[in-house]
């Protein structure tokens, strides 16, 4: 088994904890393509939509109104340190730290009234990825239903048959569990995103899956598979839908990945023009976005991208002015790019977070003295969140919803994490009734709403 080290979360979040994963893969630790089961649920789903997807995941939650809702009429407490932008769309406005995206908002749209109304980071990435309560919190953090990504990985498999249908870039993180609520679940630990690690903007990025073990050749690895073939003759006890069955399609999948050049060319970032790399930010987010376009670009179906660090209880102007400029320059290129290349109508893009922050800023003390810890921060909020959507179908230029006059809650169109699902599956061409087994063999239906956002579909 290979075992790759997610490392500690960078960034500890409230809760003081700082947290150390390894994630146990198969031969390759290719543990998400499949190509029986998932090949039959792809020709049997609703739709031929060639569409993928891309969640750029901004974990620790950051808030609307320093981002995409702000309020300068606001009191200065509420409206906070920055000022709103006019975009090449008339009537939207966004923070003066996205300039470049200011650019192209006409290649994205805003959803300003979602909410969960829940302040707790587990409860709220639970509810954001899964769409599910269940009673996840932080003092039950488990998670209880498949993620968004192994869902589609399950219904749709991948794009090409040498390439993960389901990547997370560099890994998955959900308030620091690995895979955490990105993971398959009752589904199968074979539906969990494949993780590559490292740092994609290091020099000679390499994914260490991708190279064969010293003495090991393609040879080697069939001779390994005639021996999986005899194994596969001794009886066993264990029920077929479990462990069994996921490590042979971790077998499959690991002799299709690694034996074939596509999934090792789209991983090796060194090919891109170094000019492109420079748009996208010459850092780990920049350059993750970008190799999650290449990924899609080759054949993946769903790709993660983590941003962590979001935490900001106080000191946000550091925060913010260290962090916004790097997402200005990624997203803002990703959409660029996927246009000149002809992709954008077929890649959907999502950007969103576990949860938001309070409208009303606190005083930078953290318990101490007022600015005893930075400048002043905001604290957790569930009940007004945004979500930037573009591409895949997606009708660009749009505001879906609003927020009271203080960024408190919903005023209109109020929307909830099951909607966002409902608008990604029909982009996607997934039946958004769809229902899957749970360990008990009871049906569980994805979504409690399956209704998605009909102003932002085409």
């Amino acid at each position: 088994m290979l075992k790759i080290d997610a490392g500690s979360a960078p960034n500890p979040y409230c809760d003081g904890l700082t947290r150390r994963s390894f994630v146990q893969l198969g031969v390759a630790g290719m543990a998400s393509v499949g190509m029986g089961e998932v090949m039959r649920a792809k020709a049997a789903s609703t739709s031929k939509k060639d569409t993928s997807a891309i969640l750029i995941w901004l974990d620790g939650g950051p808030s609307h109104l320093d981002l995409y809702d702000m309020k300068p009429e606001a009191p200065s407490e509420v409206r906070g340190l920055w000022r709103p932008i006019p975009t090449n769309v008339p009537g939207i406005e966004i923070t003066e730290l996205f300039p470049k995206q200011a650019k192209v908002a006409d290649k994205f749209s805003i959803v300003r009234s979602l909410h969960h109304d829940t302040g707790d980071h587990f409860a709220g990435g639970h509810r954001m990825l899964t769409t599910k309560d269940m009673n996840v919190s932080g003092a039950q953090n488990a998670g209880k239903f498949p993620g968004l990504g192994s869902i589609i990985a399950r219904e749709r498999g991948s794009r090409h048959p040498s390439m993960p249908s389901y990547v997370a870039v560099p890994y998955a993180s959900s308030i620091g569990l690995v895979p955490g609520y990105f993971g398959g679940n009752f589904l199968g630990v074979q539906y969990d995103p494949f993780q590559p690690g490292g740092d994609p903007n290091q020099t000679n990025y390499q994914v260490q899956n991708l190279n064969l073990a010293p003495g090991m050749n393609i040879n080697r690895l069939e001779s390994r598979r005639e021996l999986n073939k005899v194994l596969d003759q001794i009886p066993r006890t264990v029920e077929r839908r479990g462990l069994f069955t996921a490590m042979d399609q971790f077998d499959r999948d690991a002799f299709d990945f690694v034996s074939g050049s596509r999934a090792r060319k789209a991983f090796d970032i060194g090919q891109e023009d170094p000019r492109l790399r420079d748009k996208y930010g010459r850092q780990n987010w920049g350059q993750s976005t970008l190799l999650a376009r290449r990924l899609v670009e080759a054949g993946s179906t769903f790709v993660t991208v983590h941003y962590g660090g979001w935490d900001h209880h106080w000191n946000l102007k550091e925060g913010m002015d260290n962090y916004l400029p790097m997402v200005d320059a990624a997203v803002s290129s990703l959409l660029t790019d996927l246009d000149e290349r002809g992709m954008l109508d077929t890649t959907l893009v999502i950007l969103c977070g576990e949860f938001s922050r309070t409208p009303k800023m606190n005083d930078g003390g953290n318990g101490g003295p007022p600015g005893s810890m930075g400048t002043p921060g905001r604290d957790h909020w569930g009940n007004s969140m945004f979500c930037l959507l573009a591409g895949g179908g997606i009708k660009s230029g749009q505001i879906v919803g609003s927020t009271d006059k203080n960024g408190t809650r919903p005023a209109t169109r109020a929307v909830q994490p099951t909607h966002i699902h409902a608008t990604i599956y029909n982009c996607l061409g997934i039946d958004p009734h769809l229902s899957v087994l749970d360990h008990a063999g009871r049906p569980n239906p994805v979504l409690e709403d399956p209704t998605p956002i009909h102003e932002l579909l085409s």
